[in-house]
């Protein structure tokens, strides 16, 4: 692709002399494929590899502050021990592309929805190692303090927790206005988890940062050892409690037992199981992991709700028909994976 298409780089290049951000010429210009509609164009300068992020061209309502939450969550990372890509700039003037952008370093290595080099692949210790350093990951994200990394306004903790179950149910009664979705009733029992979900919600929690999409898609590993290079695509980062994003690890960690697909690129038996990973995040952190069942079918059912959507969108025209249909038989086995933790928990 043409990349002036979708960044004027010499605009850009003007830009970066002007905050002086390299020398000389920008070279090796590439762009990048990504989980969203976010442009993202890897580049060269002055013997430095930079990606350069903006929003899509047809912007959503909301697309540049979600640039700007992004930046900010970035800069606010610098100097801690979460693996993340460094911020080098960020630009709120629209006069100079039209959006909100930044740039960052780029991340040499991979990630193993796309790709698993035949080391790893062939190697079950190395594999187990390599879950592990994601959960270290995500526990040394749990200790992030907001106040301290500057992140605190990027939103509410007061009452987060309890809201949300009614949130999440609010986006899904949304979905009705779409033509052609059949109802909630497409997905088994919803209401039985979401009323389990509040009668047992946790009464004490303690806010932090939170990723707000932590998988295997989201996270680079390094190409030399099995240890994470950097945790990306930050634009649902928000103030809530952080055990949810490692309900969400557990609720989409590969189970050939369940009908839903992690989409890695190769299988990994080697990987650690759900009580491993647990009891490695307890090693890294002071939370109460007691509730962690009810933090995973949270996940369970807010993703199921998000992926519902998308099949709504398909039912109406406005999303493909096979990636909704694939979406909602995950939005199903997520489903079914909430209720059978209220079935373990014998309180359901």
């Amino acid at each position: 692709m043409d990349n002036s298409s979708v960044v004027d780089m010499d605009r850009l290049t003007s830009w970066m002399d002007e905050n002086g951000i390299g020398t000389g010429p920008v070279t090796d210009v590439v762009e990048l494929a990504g989980g969203t509609q976010n442009i993202l164009i890897r580049f060269s300068r002055g013997g430095q590899d930079l990606v350069f992020r903006r929003p899509p061209l047809h912007k959503r309502k909301n697309s540049d502050e979600t640039m700007r939450r992004e930046a900010v969550v970035l800069a606010g990372l610098a100097d801690s021990d979460v693996p993340h890509p460094r911020l080098i700039a960020s630009c709120d003037d629209h006069d100079v592309l039209g959006c909100q952008f930044f740039i960052m370093e780029a991340i040499t290595g991979f990630t193993a929805t796309s790709e698993v080099p035949d080391t790893l692949a062939t190697s079950l210790d190395q594999q187990h190692d390599m879950g592990l350093s994601m959960i270290d990951a995500l526990a040394a994200l749990g200790r992030i303090d907001p106040e301290t990394a500057g992140v605190s306004n990027l939103g509410r903790a007061d009452g987060w927790l309890e809201r949300q179950v009614a949130k999440w149910r609010k986006q899904l009664d949304s979905y009705s206005e779409l033509e052609g979705w059949p109802g909630s009733s497409g997905l088994p029992d919803i209401d039985r988890l979401g009323v389990w979900l509040q009668a047992h919600r946790p009464q004490d929690w303690q806010p932090g940062l939170i990723h707000g999409d932590f998988h295997f898609g989201n996270v680079m590993f390094r190409l030399d050892v099995p240890k994470v290079a950097a945790i990306i695509d930050w634009e649902l980062a928000t103030i809530g409690d952080p055990l949810l994003d490692l309900g969400h690890l557990l609720a989409t960690w590969p189970n050939e037992t369940e009908r839903r697909t992690i989409g890695l690129a190769k299988a990994l038996p080697g990987l650690p199981t759900r009580d491993e990973l647990i009891a490695q995040y307890s090693q890294g952190s002071t939370r109460d992991l007691s509730n962690v069942d009810w933090y995973q079918a949270l996940a369970c059912y807010r993703l199921g709700i998000l992926l519902e959507g998308t099949y709504a969108r398909s039912c109406a025209g406005k999303a493909a028909a096979d990636l909704g249909k694939r979406l909602h038989l995950t939005a199903e086995s997520l489903i079914e994976q909430g209720l059978s933790i209220v079935d373990r928990t014998h309180v359901g």
